[in-house]
């Protein structure tokens, strides 16, 4: 191995003293590197003959196939509308007439509401509790348990009258019996507002616009305060308990809870009124 690198070195040297002190060689190196480059062109143009060939090869193939069809739809224009009328048709006909698709997961069971409740939002009308200062939205740990929440809705005048009477029975009873002050995180929901969300992945919502009761002020998202403090990650053994008993009192009430969906949801419960949202 040494020898044979004292010996390239040696080459080396040899060539280059050849280049720098006779004319001879500089001018042998300067031909020879002409005439690669040289080479190199004329290859380099072959090859850009030989695709501009075939671009206009394809092109003219192209054209005699659009000319063929053009020609074949004119000789049969009759039977082309029929058959596209056959194809198109049904689709077009089953996209019009068919109802909204409710997403796999968020399926819903039935259960009978408490005759209790039931008489209890028949009685006084609640009236939503004061809201939270807008700081509360705002913090770090807020934000990385729901994106955008500083921007969301939280009007309770905007949520449907029967809805908004029932979750505020969840949130009396949650207060009353089991000690869990409650806030509204979001209400109502805007379509865009819904695809933005939608865009930021099924770890946020899989639902795009008007596939969620939020558009429709029949849904709300839901959290616990402790110390003055908004608490939303299920992480929290107190926190969880809470959602538990949200969820009992949630359904007890008529409302769906979407704690027993594939993607659960804790936090959100829905009024779903037949006739709103078409299953």
């Amino acid at each position: 191995m040494w020898v044979l690198a004292v010996t390239a070195y040696f080459v080396l040297a040899c060539a280059i003293s050849w280049m720098v002190l006779f004319p001879a060689g500089r001018e042998f190196v300067l031909n020879a590197l002409a005439g690669a480059g040289l080479r190199l062109g004329r290859r380099a143009g072959a090859l850009a003959q030989q695709r501009l060939r075939d671009a206009d090869a394809l092109a003219a193939n192209g054209r005699a196939a659009a000319d063929s069809l053009a020609g074949f739809v004119r000789r049969h224009w009759l039977a082309c509308a029929c058959g596209a009328a056959l194809v198109c048709l049904p689709p077009l006909a089953a996209l019009l007439l068919a109802e909204r698709p409710v997403l796999n997961g968020y399926e819903s069971l039935e259960r009978p509401m408490n005759t209790q409740v039931a008489d209890l939002l028949q009685g006084e009308q609640l009236v939503p509790p004061p809201p939270l200062p807008p700081l509360a939205f705002t913090t770090a740990e807020v934000a990385q348990e729901r994106p955008l929440l500083a921007s969301a809705s939280r009007d309770w005048a905007m949520l449907n009258a029967d809805y908004t009477q029932r979750l505020l029975t969840v949130f009396r009873i949650m207060k009353e019996r089991h000690g869990y002050e409650m806030a509204i995180l979001e209400g109502y929901r805007s379509p865009a507002r819904q695809d933005a969300l939608a865009a930021l992945g099924p770890g946020v919502t899989n639902a795009r616009s008007w596939q969620s009761w939020h558009q429709y002020g029949l849904a709300a998202d839901c959290a616990f305060v402790r110390d003055g403090k908004l608490v939303i990650s299920e992480k929290d053994p107190w926190a969880m308990r809470g959602y538990q008993l949200y969820g009992q009192v949630a359904e007890s009430v008529g409302l769906t809870w979407g704690g027993r969906w594939k993607m659960m949801d804790f936090g959100h419960t829905e009024l779903r009124l037949p006739g709103v949202m078409k299953h």
